[in-house]
Formats: structure tokens, C-alpha cells, sequence
């Protein structure tokens, strides 16, 4: 098979690991056995490794729910079966701070990528058995996690400067309205790739890295910056050899 175009991979492996950043790449392929760099074209960079016997690759997506959906397209198109996104995100409930590990069940549609595969009606959320893979791999894991929905934006600083942008009456409307449905956090990419990976009849889930939470710092609460991810990539390479395991009995 001809390279993808924007991935530029001619092969995948079935199982595949999605940061956005493709810094990280080499960091969660060091979690695999016999972690090799594979390719990189635009902000589409791949690792490849083991675990348990089976092949998996790490890919970069770069920021936003357009280039994420390429990706899950053409890793899916040769041969991609399940994905889990391994990214960052701003907390929103007052719960989830700084270093904390969000698993999302669900995500707000408040995207434009999604839109392109289903109508609005139709709910982003997670194929159950990668998020059950991840609710028992934060069962036994050490760092503080929540699970549930999150938000999913396509404009980075309309969240953090919303009052500064034209439509600051909406954006501050939604936020309101996302702290009183209880939406842990924020991020980028999820709910894209949830709706996109419905479509294509694969699986996917996410966890994310709690960089801080600038609402609880507003309100006065301790909070911290955290730039290491290392306890969601763990997290989320635990849950992908649970699947691999369950895979292979099946």
C-alpha cells in the first residue's frame, strides 16, 4: 500500500497511542519493549514497540480535532483497530486539580471536527471497553483520577481569554454551564475522535494529564502546575495491554 499522505505510514499496528504533542512520543514509547522511531511528517510522528506480544504504535496528532481525525483515519485505513489518547487538559470542576489524571466517558461536542461525521445529536463518547480497560487501570493506580465528561474545544485561548474574543457572552455562558453539569475538564481533541472512531467502526478512548485549573486558583484553591504526563501515559499503557490480553483470549 501507497503512504498516507499526512501520517506517512504505509502500515499500522492495530493498537495505537495518540498524544497530540509529538515530544512526547519517544517518552510513552519508552513504556513499550523495543521502542523504535518510526516516521514523522508534519506534526504526524510515530513510534513503534511491544507489549505482550503485540505491535503497538505511538502517533502524534498535533493540536485540535482536524489533524486528530486525520490520523485516526489513516492509521484506521491500514489497519488500526484501537486507539487511546494519551493528551493534557485544564481542569474545570474544582475537584480536578494540577497533576490529576482525567478518564473521559463523554465529551461536549463543542468542536467543529465532529460535526463533519454525525449530527449533533449523536453523543462523543468512548467505546466501553477501552474506557473499562482505563477505569481498572486508575483502580490500581497511584495517581488521584476522575472519570467522566469532558469538554472539547477547537479554540485554545477562547477558554483561557474568552473575555477578550467578540463572542465573550456565550463563551462565558457555556463555561457556567459546564461547571454546573459537572464537566471535569478541558481539552482539544476527544470528542472528535470519539464520533470519528464511531463511524469507522474502531475503538477509542482518552485519558489526559491535568495541567492546572484555573478556576480553582479564581476561587482562591490550592492548585499547581504539572507538566509531567508520566502517570496518564502509564495509565493508559496499563489499560492497553488489559485490551491486548482480553484480545488475545477472545
Amino acid at each position: 500500500m501507497a503512504k498516507m499522505y499526512h501520517i506517512g505510514l504505509d502500515k499500522a499496528a492495530r493498537y495505537v497511542l495518540l498524544p497530540g504533542d509529538p515530544g512526547r512520543c519517544e517518552p510513552i514509547a519508552a513504556c513499550l519493549d523495543n521502542p523504535a522511531f518510526v516516521t514523522q511528517n508534519r506534526e504526524y510522528c510515530t513510534w513503534s514497540g511491544w507489549l505482550c506480544g503485540e505491535e503497538v504504535f505511538v502517533t502524534s496528532t498535533g493540536i485540535g480535532g482536524p489533524s486528530a481525525a486525520i490520523a485516526l483515519e489513516e492509521l484506521a485505513a491500514l489497519g488500526a483497530r484501537t486507539f487511546i489518547r494519551v493528551g493534557t487538559c485544564g481542569g474545570i470542576n474544582k475537584k480536578v486539580r494540577g497533576g490529576d489524571v482525567v478518564i473521559a466517558s463523554g465529551a461536549v461536542r463543542h468542536e467543529g471536527t465532529s460535526r463533519e461525521y454525525a449530527p449533533i445529536e449523536y453523543p462523543a463518547v468512548p467505546d466501553y471497553t477501552v474506557l473499562a480497560a482505563l477505569a481498572n487501570a486508575a483502580a490500581l493506580s497511584p495517581a488521584q483520577t476522575h472519570i467522566g465528561v469532558v469538554q472539547c474545544k477547537d479554540s485554545f485561548y477562547g477558554q483561557h481569554e474568552p473575555e477578550r474574543m467578540p463572542v465573550s457572552p456565550l463563551l462565558l455562558q457555556k463555561w457556567q454551564a459546564w461547571h454546573g453539569l459537572g464537566v471535569l475538564a478541558s481539552e482539544m481533541e476527544s470528542a472528535a475522535l470519539f464520533v470519528a472512531a464511531a463511524a469507522l467502526g474502531v475503538r477509542a478512548g482518552a485519558c489526559f494529564s491535568v495541567v492546572w485549573n484555573k478556576d480553582r486558583r479564581a476561587a482562591g484553591l490550592p492548585d499547581g502546575d504539572c507538566h509531567d504526563p508520566s502517570a496518564a501515559i502509564e495509565l493508559a499503557a496499563a489499560a492497553l495491554r488489559a485490551l491486548i490480553t482480553q484480545d488475545a483470549a477472545t
